[in-house]
Parts: C-alpha cells; structure tokens; sequence
C-alpha cells in the first residue's frame, strides 16, 4: 500500500481506477491543499505573533511559506513521540539539516525530505490530518461528502 493510500481512502477515491500519472496528480494536488490548511492552522496559532509583528497579509502568508516545515517539526517534537535524531533517522538526513530547518537556515528543503516530514507529522497527528482532510472539497460526489458517513 502506498503512502497515501489512507489519504484516498478517507476522501473515497478507489486509486486502483486510477493511472499511474493521474496518481501522481491527485498525490500533488492532496499535498497541496494539505499544505494550504497547515499554514491556516499554524496563521491562526501565530496570529498574536503576526500582529505583534505588524505583518500584512502577504507578509504574513510570505512567513508561513517559509517557515511552514519548521512549524511542522516543532509541532512533532511537541508530541515527544520523535525526537530530532528519530526525525533524522526516519526521512534518512542527519540530525544537522533537522536543525537547520528549525534554526531556519534552511527554509528550501528538498521535495522529498518535506514530503517524509509531512508524513511523520500525518502519523502523530492523526486526527489533525482526518479534520483536514474533512475540510478539503474536492468537487466529485466520491470526494470527501461522499466520506463523512464512514468517520
């Protein structure tokens, strides 16, 4: 089973009527409006921050598109279920580049390493990602509407 099977199993699409590009183009656009509720959740925990700040609304978004994958990782270690050297064992990097991420020294992190943070995340914040996940619209009658009976 693929990483996101659970994914598409929860927005009731059956991925084996699916090619293997139109796989490819439901995973980006599931990534996608993931990443598009994250940064509403962390805008909303960070509000105080932002006005404090006297940020703008593209000041703002422009913070959250940077710093989202920090924000991510913090809210793993928050959990206490990985440690920053688990983080690093499990998306295969070392505890440095961990670092950097939440220094914000690296703000342009590989496709790959966010995507294995994404995942890490989704595991410990299962029902984060099932409330998200209920939130996204995906404009079929096998999308999400379809799902809500099943939760």
């Amino acid at each position: 089973m693929s990483a996101m099977e659970p994914l598409y199993r929860i927005v009731g699409i059956f991925s084996n009527n699916l090619t293997k590009q139109e796989r490819s183009i439901l995973e980006i656009e599931i990534f996608v409006r993931i990443c598009e509720e994250l940064k509403k959740i962390f805008k909303s925990k960070y509000k105080d921050y932002f006005y404090l700040m006297k940020f703008n609304f593209e000041m703002e978004n422009a913070m959250l598109d940077t710093n989202l994958l920090k924000y991510v990782i913090n809210d793993i270690l928050l959990t206490e279920e990985y440690s920053m050297e688990g983080l690093a064992y499990y998306t295969q990097t070392s505890v440095d580049v961990i670092s950097d991420l939440i220094a914000g020294r690296n703000d342009t992190p590989s496709v790959y390493l966010f995507r294995k943070i994404i995942d890490i995340h989704r595991s410990v914040r299962k029902n984060l990602y099932e409330e998200i996940i209920k939130k996204i619209n995906f404009g079929s009658s096998r999308g999400v509407q379809a799902n809500h009976e099943q939760f």
